[in-house]
């Protein structure tokens, strides 16, 4: 079977993915990928690197660490900030797909020999009539089709969802019991470097406030 590139967060959908991968004979490796240089109390990068390891340490598959933090402040923040300026309210995890995940990350695992790579997102693709397809998930409350809707061809050809066809219970219920530590985690709701603190406050470091 095929190297495949699982992109590893730490938490329970992308260990779920690598299990299935693993599960049908496929050659897997993790890629835990940090895209922001902030460690604080609101972006766990260090606690998500552990669930991450110890669910490829569970399974017998390595984990390699990629920083594309220079990339994502670049093509991915930069344009949150000018987008939100201008008054607008950009989706930063819609470009973050578009140029970290499916593009940097697809890059760097083309380049260390994988096939393919694969991910926890709750979508599903289908090659009709020579095209392949994006479609939504299984799980209508956890699809996340809409935040891969930028996708290209080569990027949606080039993943495999492995868990587009399960609900969130059976991934949590498949966690539990292979072991992994993290099958109760909290699912992440929001960017990472603004995490729980209040949205406006973030931005006050990198938008200076206008008078008046």
């Amino acid at each position: 079977m095929g190297h495949i590139a699982v992109g590893m967060s730490g938490g329970v959908d992308s260990a779920v993915a690598a299990s299935i991968l693993v599960e049908h004979g496929y050659d897997v490796e993790g890629l835990f990928m940090k895209n922001w240089e902030e460690d604080s109390e609101y972006c766990n990068a260090e606690e998500d690197y552990k669930d991450a390891l110890q669910v490829c340490d569970t399974l017998g598959i390595p984990l390699r660490s990629v920083n594309f933090a220079k990339e994502y402040w670049d093509r991915v923040f930069q344009h949150f900030l000018e987008e939100y300026k201008a008054g607008r309210t950009p989706n930063p995890d819609i470009l973050c797909n578009t140029e970290i995940k499916f593009k940097e990350f697809l890059h760097y695992a083309q380049d260390m020999g994988a096939e393919k790579i694969a991910t926890g997102h709750y979508v599903r693709n289908k090659e009709v009539a020579g095209k392949v397809q994006l479609l939504k998930g299984l799980d209508p409350g956890k699809d996340q089709s809409y935040f891969l809707y930028g996708l290209n061809q080569e990027q949606i050809s080039s993943a495999l969802f492995p868990i587009g066809d399960l609900e969130k219970p059976n991934v949590r219920e498949s966690a539990k019991k292979l072991g992994f530590d993290n099958f109760d985690k909290k699912d992440s709701t929001g960017i990472c470097f603004i995490g729980e603190r209040d949205f406006k406050e973030f931005l006050q470091q990198y938008i200076p406030a206008q008078p008046g």
